[in-house]
Parts: C-alpha cells; structure tokens; sequence
C-alpha cells in the first residue's frame, strides 16, 4: 500500500493525452480490447491526475477510452492519421509507440528515425508545448522481425537524445527492456498479453511521473487549456 502523498502527486494536474501508434496502442491481444490503456489510466487516476484520452478512435471496455491507434499501420501512415486529429484535438501530452509494422513490413527501416522525427516535430509544432512520451518497440517472437525491431529501437533510442538536446519536451520508456513485455508475454509473437500491457502501463507510468519532475505538464486549468 502507498502512502496518500505518493498517490496524490498529480492532483490539481490535468491534461489530454493522445495514445499514438499501430494495434499495440489500439490493445489488439488484450483481453479487454483496451491494451495498456486502461490500467494506464488507471494509474493515472490513482496517483491523482485528471487526464482525458483523446484520439479519432474509441475501443476497449473503459469508459475513457479514445485514442489513435491504426493496426497494420506505418510511421508514415499513423503519421497522416495524427495530422487529422492533432489540430483538433490539442494533446497536452503524447504517448508514441510506432513503427512495429515499419519492422514487420521491413518498410525503408534505415529511414524510421527520420519519419518519427518527422511525425513529433509536426506534433509539437501543431499543438505547442505538448509532451512526447516516446518508447521503443516491443519484443517480437519472430528473429527477422525482431533483429528490424533491434535496428529500429537504436533509431529511436539517437532521436530521444537529440531532440532532448534540443530542448524539447520528451521523456523516452524503454519498452525493449527487462521491464517490458517478454516474448512469453506475447499472445501471437507479436502483441501483449494482459500481463505484457499492464508492464508498459508501468513504464508509461513512469514516462509521466518523468515528465512531471521535469516540470513539462500543466500545473493549472489555464496551463491545459
């Protein structure tokens, strides 16, 4: 059990947040539909936050339930689905966990840094002093398509560097990691079980409190409007 201060560090601190990617972000393979959505959320609520997901797109078994993600698209392709819905929408915050289909179509891989590049620096200028929540691609069960994943993750991995160099308000999860989904996690070799979405829910998690110390999200209603 946590003490009421650590569950409460977000109160008084609200935001939109936009779930951004392929049919891990959709929660294809969860037993809710919902993916790490939900007890994402659920953190979230927990520690004190009044955070609304938004996106194009609503599915899973949770009331707050919108977001933007496409199963079987590209960095290219999620790219000009947020292109639609960021405008709108004004996330305050974004979580991005694209290119597992760039990796499984072996689509132009030695270019997919370039095209997330691409895709956040659209973000942040279309919806201005937003937070990027950037993670590495999950495990794959299959060796060519994770050995893409491996080559990818590296890209990603230089990019959350170099934008944070440049000043930029990103916080970079480690999906590929000891903390995130195992290849025994994985209900078809590709996407997670409950318990591998409940694990980046925890890193996610841990993206946000990141973003917090770093004094990136809003701190009042006049911050998040």
């Amino acid at each position: 059990m946590q003490d009421d201060k650590y569950l409460q560090v977000g109160r008084g601190i609200s935001f939109r947040l936009m779930p951004l990617g392929g049919s891990v972000t959709q929660g294809v393979g969860s037993s809710t539909g919902a993916g790490y959505r939900r007890p994402l959320l659920e953190m979230l609520q927990e520690h004190g936050f009044d955070v609304q997901m938004v996106g194009s797109r609503k599915t899973g078994s949770m009331l707050n339930k919108n977001h933007e993600g496409w199963p079987g698209f590209r960095i290219d392709e999620i790219d000009k689905k947020a292109r639609l819905s960021t405008p709108e929408l004004l996330p305050h915050v974004f979580a991005i966990n694209a290119g597992s289909n760039d990796c499984l179509q072996s689509f132009k891989l030695e270019e997919a840094g370039d095209r997330l590049g691409d895709m956040l620096e659209y973000l942040w200028q279309t919806s201005p002093n937003s937070t990027i929540i950037l993670s590495t691609l999950v495990v794959s069960a299959d060796k060519q398509t994770d050995s893409n994943v491996v080559y990818v993750n590296d890209q990603f991995r230089a990019l959350a560097k170099r934008k944070s160099n440049e000043q930029k308000k990103i916080v970079f999860v480690d999906m590929y990691s000891e903390a995130g989904p195992q290849i025994d996690c994985l209900v078809d070799g590709i996407h997670p079980d409950n318990e591998g979405y409940e694990q980046m829910a925890k890193l996610w998690m841990n993206g946000v409190l990141e973003a917090l110390k770093r004094g990136f999200l809003p701190r009042s209603e006049e911050d998040s409007e």
